[in-house]
Formats: C-alpha cells, sequence, structure tokens
C-alpha cells in the first residue's frame, strides 16, 4: 500500500509538473476566418506565431482550441466570453457592443477618414497610447487585458437596386454594425442594426435592401447575389477591433509567456492596416470579376454627405462625457492623430 501510495504521488507530482509547462488557450470570435480578415489573421497569424515563439524562446508548449464563426461565442457574446472565462482569447468587433464599449468606436463617430487601412490603425493606436483610459477599461471593467487592435477596410454601400443620387436613398433600408447608422441620417435611409452572419440572408428576402460594408466582406460573405450593386463612398477603414484575453488566465501565465502574447498581440495589429489592404484591393476586384457593378459616389455628393456629419463627432464626444469617459479628449485625440498622418480630413470636424 505504502508503494501504491508513493507512487501515485508520484504520479501526481509529475502530472503537476507538465501541466505547468504545457497550456491550452480556448480562442475565437463570432465572425469566420476567411470572410473577416481580422479573423484570418488571428488564426493564421496570432495564433501560429504564439506556437513558434514559444517553442523557440521557452520550455513551455501551448495549444489552441479555435472555435470561429461563433463556434464559442456570437459577434454581440465574445467581450462577455472572455470575461467570463469560457473564451481565453477572443476577438471582436467594438461596433457589437455599443454600450459597454462606446468610446472604442470613436472612429465611427468621425466618418469619411482615412481610406487607407494603415493609416486608419496607426491613427487608432496613436489614440489608445495617448488615452490610456481606453487600454484600462477593458481591465477594470471588464476583466480582460488587450493584446493588440485589428480593423475594417473602407466602408461602401451596397444595394439590391442600383441608385443614382444620394435622394435616390431616401426610405430605403440599410443594415449596419450599429455605431455606424447615423451615417444614413443625410440620406434618409432607414437603419437597420444587423450583423453580418446575418446580411446574406436578410438582403435575400427584404428585410433591408442596402448594407454599409467593406469589399473584404462584401466579396467574402458574397453579398453581391442578392445585392449587385456597390457604391464606393469611403466612409473610411476602421479601425475598431479587438484581441483581448481573460485577465485571470493571463496572470495565471509564467511571465516569458505572457510577454511573448503581448508582443504577438501588438505584432497582430502591427500588420493589421497591410493586411486590410491587400483584402480590401481583393475584394474589389474579385467583385468586378463576379459582374458587381461597382460605381464611384460623385465628389460634389460625397462632400455634401460628409458635411451634413460636421457636428456628429462633437454630439458622440458629448454623449461619452456625459457618460463619465472622456469622450472630448479621445475625440480630438484621434481627429489630430489621423491629420498627422497626412490625410486631409473632408470637412472640419469640431469638438467643444
Amino acid at each position: 500500500m505504502k508503494r501504491l501510495t508513493s507512487a501515485a504521488l508520484s504520479l501526481a507530482v509529475a502530472g503537476s509538473m507538465a501541466s505547468a509547462d504545457s497550456f491550452t488557450f480556448r480562442i475565437g470570435s463570432g465572425h469566420p476566418n476567411g470572410p473577416a480578415v481580422y479573423v484570418t489573421d488571428m488564426a493564421e497569424f496570432f495564433v501560429p506565431e504564439v506556437r513558434r515563439r514559444v517553442a523557440e524562446e521557452t520550455e513551455h508548449s501551448v495549444d489552441f482550441v479555435e472555435g470561429y464563426g461563433g463556434a464559442i461565442a456570437g459577434v454581440a457574446e465574445t467581450l462577455e466570453a472572455v470575461q467570463n472565462g469560457i473564451l481565453d482569447i477572443g476577438a471582436y468587433c467594438i461596433c457589437f457592443e455599443p454600450a459597454k464599449l462606446f468610446l472604442h468606436n470613436f472612429p465611427y463617430y468621425a466618418p469619411f477618414g482615412p481610406q487607407d487601412s494603415a493609416q486608419a490603425m496607426v491613427s487608432v493606436r496613436a489614440t489608445y497610447d495617448a488615452q490610456p483610459w481606453l487600454t484600462e477599461q477593458f481591465t477594470a471593467e471588464y476583466d480582460q487585458v488587450l493584446l493588440g487592435l485589428h480593423g475594417w477596410d473602407n466602408y461602401h454601400l451596397g444595394t439590391t437596386d442600383p441608385w443614382d443620387t444620394v435622394e435616390d436613398l431616401k426610405g430605403v433600408k440599410v443594415g449596419g454594425a450599429g455605431p455606424n447608422l447615423p451615417w444614413l441620417e443625410y440620406a434618409g435611409a432607414i437603419p437597420v442594426q444587423s450583423t453580418l452572419p446575418d446580411g446574406y440572408l436578410s438582403l435575400s428576402t427584404g428585410v433591408y435592401n442596402g448594407w454599409l460594408m467593406f469589399p473584404s466582406a462584401y466579396l467574402g460573405f458574397k453579398f453581391y447575389e442578392p445585392a449587385p450593386n456597390y457604391t464606393l463612398i469611403g466612409f473610411g477603414a476602421m479601425g475598431v477591433n479587438a484581441l483581448t484575453m481573460n485577465e485571470r488566465k493571463f496572470n495565471s501565465l509564467p511571465a516569458d509567456l505572457q510577454k511573448i502574447l503581448m508582443e504577438v498581440g501588438r505584432a497582430y495589429e502591427d500588420q493589421a492596416g497591410a493586411s486590410l489592404n491587400v483584402r480590401q484591393e481583393s475584394g474589389l476586384k474579385g467583385l468586378a470579376e463576379v459582374g458587381a457593378s461597382i460605381k464611384e459616389l460623385s465628389a460634389e455628393a460625397r462632400a455634401g454627405w460628409a458635411a451634413s456629419l460636421a457636428e456628429f463627432p462633437g454630439i458622440q464626444a458629448a454623449e461619452a462625457d456625459s457618460r463619465g469617459m472622456p469622450g472630448s479628449d479621445v475625440l480630438k485625440t484621434y481627429l489630430s492623430a489621423v491629420s498627422e498622418t497626412g490625410y486631409e480630413w473632408p470637412v472640419a470636424y469640431a469638438i467643444k
């Protein structure tokens, strides 16, 4: 009996030592790998890069249980799934957390910004660096560590029916993520909050007849089939996706593994702009190849649309201020950061 007990204890100790050096992470997103660039980069850059660096630089081993496309948590559930530990690491569009992450949607509050995703991501990172409240809120309120940011490529408008002037959009139901729906007020379109996974069926059945959408996903989700008319408006590329990790899980890891996760998370962010630009270009090319009707909104109409939203950033900044958030500081910082990249805003946004 003593020999059996001793053997059992030895096995238990050995198992404990092995588990201390072997880590498994549940990682996922509500959007699928493929059509959503930030998820593709998570699956094809972040995951293998963490594996590679851990194998080459430490004595640990890591494995990932990957659940994309809502396999573990949906698009509006990922923040909470990371907070609760259902996911160890999650990536999500901040747009689906309009209450909890209201101010983090600041790029949406300044439309007609950078058309280039790399420019947009540089501007968003500069804003996070200058306004640490943005990073700190993930930990202070939602028990997670921000590993990196990502985004969407340049927003345009796809519709089931062709249109020639902005006035033609009056009364047309148009889907969007939520924070971008106020962009439609000028055109008199009817905003409908929706998500990418619902888009194809909703466009096919007439739930709405248009989608505020960037080329990569418009092609990837095949929205061109029910809505073949794609108009280039240039609402801007948006750095509004976050890659976060459950804080308890992160704090339980050895320092060298923490360091790798943080560094690879930032590398994931650093390559996002170029990755999005490539997919935007291939998205537009692909839409043309499948027969979508692509046209560009006139410069005059675009200028008028932008002018109609001149007060929008200030309104949203004031709303954030009223919620106890540094809304005015964040919007001012972002507008300035964009200008410092050399991009010229089509309208002079004013923040009090």
